[in-house]
């Protein structure tokens, strides 16, 4: 196993995930890497770990906290470390130890460039980015939000535990008009795959329903909303861990659309 840093080469397979195979993962749009791009110059910081053969089996990518969905100074954040588990494609990596090394990479790197630690999130469920495979390796839960536990490893004794941004509130909408409004930050692909099906349901029904993006790559919009990455259908939120199917969302949208036009029969 070798661990590297990202590289030209490597970019088609970061931007989606190590999934190329996954037909939906290329309806996420370009989302990703436009996000790669914004931040390029603002310490984003990735490694992938390939096999013995050179074939990429996991990769982790980390920010300074300041320009993640986190509130804190002088730490970096983990936005997420994936070993890929699938059959298909390029196959399973995991339980091989690659999930560790990407880690302990990323924190000599972070310990390097001078930072007094390194956050991460973790579900609090057995599932992906879990919250117990962090404690196993020495971090400390500071915060939780829902099912969502913040985690941390300081490197020094003056630094400050991060906190979550949390929402501000649901967004406004048009009574008589069904509003979906959409929050991307870009830098995860299923969390872009759930804007951009949003995006394409709400279309179906044109001017009965007011689709509304907003980019939360610009630090205050962040701040103000307290949403890095969500899906509302007027005021009630769509879950989107996993992705809701396409079809899931046109029916939730289509319910909406009949509250306020009882009389409509929308195929």
């Amino acid at each position: 196993m070798k661990i590297i840093d990202l590289t030209e080469e490597h970019l088609p397979h970061y931007f989606l995930c190590l999934e190329e195979w996954s037909d939906d993962i290329k309806d996420a749009g370009n989302h990703k890497e436009v996000w790669y791009h914004r931040m390029e110059d603002k310490g984003l910081r990735v490694k992938l770990a390939l096999d013995d053969s050179g074939v990429i089996g996991g990769m982790i990518q980390y920010v300074p906290i300041e320009h993640s969905m986190i509130e804190g100074k002088d730490l970096f954040f983990i936005l997420c470390i994936w070993v890929h588990g699938h059959k298909k494609g390029r196959g399973n990596f995991q339980k091989r130890g690659m999930g560790k090394a990407l880690l302990q990479a990323a924190e000599e790197d972070v310990k390097a460039l001078g930072a007094k630690g390194i956050a991460a999130w973790g579900l609090r469920l057995p599932i992906w980015m879990k919250a117990s495979w962090f404690k196993r390796h020495g971090y400390k839960v500071v915060d939780n939000r829902g099912l969502q536990s913040l985690l941390w490893k300081p490197f020094k004794n003056d630094a400050i535990p991060p906190r979550w941004i949390r929402p501000k509130g649901k967004p406004s909408f048009e009574p008589g008009r069904v509003t979906v409004t959409a929050y991307c930050n870009g830098w995860c692909p299923a969390m872009n795959l759930a804007f951009e099906r949003a995006r394409r349901a709400a279309s179906e029904f044109g001017e009965k329903v007011n689709f509304r993006a907003v980019d939360t790559f610009d630090r205050q919009v962040l701040l103000d909303c307290g949403q890095s990455d969500a899906v509302f259908v007027n005021d009630k939120q769509i879950r989107t861990g996993p992705p809701p199917s396409y079809e899931k969302i046109r029916k939730i949208i289509e319910k909406q659309v009949k509250k306020c036009q009882p009389g409509l029969n929308q195929k």
